[in-house]
């Protein structure tokens, strides 16, 4: 079982996949999305959750989404079938970094994947090849709440704190014209979300070969949660416009 399997199963009961509730994800897209006619773009997108619930909700809307997860586009295509969506769905099998389309777009989203182009700066530097005139970035991505300790550090890499990641997104460019900082109920639900529903999978499938790989992977992931980071981690989540003159 690679990461990318076992990520799918963690991620089964909790398709944002990031520590963002329904409340929170449903005002983020409002505030995105600049007009009912937009085109977006999901770079990292899945099974494409941010931009199915786009779509349900704005029935003129058209998306495209990026990822080199052909499971993932997999469940995202049958998802956007169920949904009635999927003639306005687009989905590409590639590296979002390494990405290009033919147009541009009014809504580039980037939530949770940030590491795949080597963190925030370089994630709202390939947002900006792709955003049309007046389009807008909605990008998440994680900061110290406080300073973290040695063993979180390891855990979770070099982030900034949130004075210092706006900071970081601002004089590089953008203003905010929303924000979200996840709670600590939304950060909770999703770490148990993510430990729980692996954990399941694994007890309910005890013969499966992947059984003990599964539970294990679980456990050691709620021990770095509570042991390491779930005291200092925070998650924030901006819509973006570029700074006029920037």
């Amino acid at each position: 079982m690679n990461r990318e399997q076992i990520s799918a199963l963690a991620h089964a009961d909790h398709p944002i996949a990031a520590p963002l509730d329904d409340d929170a994800v449903h005002a983020l897209v409002e505030h995105a999305v600049p007009r009912e006619d937009a085109r977006i773009l999901d770079l990292g997108c899945g099974r494409a959750e941010w931009l199915l619930r786009a779509l349900t909700a704005h029935p003129q809307l058209r998306a495209e989404g990026v990822d080199v997860s052909a499971p993932a586009l997999a469940a995202a295509r049958a998802a956007a079938e169920r949904l009635g969506v999927a003639d306005r769905l687009t989905l590409h099998e590639a590296d979002a970094a390494a990405f290009t389309a033919p147009h541009a777009f009014d809504l580039v989203l980037c939530v949770g994947s940030t590491h795949a182009f080597g963190g925030p700066t370089a994630t709202l530097a390939a947002a900006r090849r792709h955003l049309a005139p007046g389009g807008r970035v909605l990008i998440g991505d994680g900061f110290w709440e406080r300073p973290p300790t040695a063993e979180a550090a390891e855990v979770l890499g070099d982030l900034d704190d949130l004075t210092g990641l706006v900071h970081r997104i601002t004089t590089d460019g953008w203003t905010p014209v929303h924000g979200h900082i996840s709670t600590r109920r939304e950060l909770d639900a999703y770490e148990w979300a993510w430990t729980g529903t692996l954990s399941t999978w694994a007890l309910d499938h005890p013969d499966h070969p992947d059984s003990p790989q599964a539970l294990a992977a679980a456990t050691t992931h709620r021990d770095e949660w509570l042991g390491a980071y779930r005291d200092s981690f925070g998650f924030l989540t901006l819509v973006l416009r570029p700074t006029a003159g920037a």
